[in-house]
């Protein structure tokens, strides 16, 4: 893999879109000064930020390089038992699903997952019913795949791109999103108590009946996200919205420090006085909104 052609390539889409490198970098969540070194040839992106670029810019992914591989590759490697003690048969399995490409598989039921799932690719699996609390995952590319009803309580995910996925009535108690992209998924009846968004990007999602407890969103972009349901002792601190809703919700003691709160939008809401507060300093639409009786 030549940096050098890879950056002359990353260069020539990126004028192509009439897109600044200051306009990319903002897109991919970094720097414009790394941008500048992938285009001097003085770094690459790891595999994650490939994807994501492919998709920013328009391209198909084996544009940057013919040896470059894909996301999608074809069969699944084999799952990997390690340190099973084979005298005590009620231990758990202990899978490392790390550095795959894994396409429509069903992994419906899993248990044991913890730390062994970073750097991998996923389309279209099924995770259904799973229990991967206490998760690190790391650098993954998760498209379309289908987490309904599992465990991914006190998870750490970093640096990664989750498209069109299904977190419907999840447990994410505790769990950390940071510097990652999460586009078009879809946490209805998630439990997201204690949750952390810090660093990232939430796009085109859905949180009808999720609860939001102590929930905390932090240097993060929202954008055509609709909230509905009640949200308590939750904050939103630094963060940018656009095309955000606010519909038959209850804010209850909810923390709000950005620099405008022009682009939200109240329908049907209800709000104590410290959140209506918060949201009026903001200089939001409050007529979406009625205050709770004290």
């Amino acid at each position: 893999m030549d940096p050098k052609l890879i950056g002359s390539k990353i260069a020539k889409a990126r004028k192509e879109t009439n897109m600044s490198q200051a306009q990319l970098a903002q897109q991919l969540f970094i720097s414009p000064q790394a941008v500048g070194k992938w285009e001097r040839g003085e770094s690459i992106p790891d595999i994650i930020t490939f994807n994501r670029l492919a998709e920013i810019l328009g391209v198909d992914l084996n544009y940057f390089s013919v040896n470059f591989p894909s996301a999608v590759t074809g069969e699944p490697s084999v799952p990997q038992m390690a340190d099973i003690p084979s005298a005590n048969p009620e231990s758990k399995l202990n899978w490392n699903m790390s550095n795959g490409n894994w396409v429509d598989a069903d992994f419906s039921g899993l248990k044991g997952l913890h730390e062994k799932f970073s750097s991998s690719n996923m389309q279209r699996c099924k995770f259904i019913g799973s229990d991967l609390s206490g998760l690190l995952l790391k650098s993954n590319m998760i498209v379309s795949c289908d987490f309904t009803g599992s465990v991914i309580s006190n998870s750490q995910i970093q640096r990664s791109h989750f498209s069109n996925n299904v977190f419907k009535d999840c447990i994410l108690r505790e769990t950390s999103f940071s510097g990652s992209y999460i586009a078009g998924c879809d946490f209805s009846g998630a439990d997201l108590t204690g949750a952390n968004f810090k660093s990232s990007g939430l796009q085109k999602g859905i949180f009808v009946n999720a609860l939001l407890k102590s929930t905390v969103f932090n240097s993060t972009n929202l954008d055509e996200i609709v909230f509905d349901g009640t949200i308590q002792d939750c904050s939103f601190d630094n963060c940018s919205f656009s095309k955000v809703t606010f519909q038959n919700s209850m804010l209850i003691n909810t923390f709000f420090k950005c620099r405008t709160l022009k682009h939200l939008r109240f329908a049907d809401c209800h709000a104590d006085r410290i959140t209506y507060e918060f949201l009026k300093s903001g200089k939001a639409d409050l007529s979406g909104i009625t205050l709770l009786n004290s």
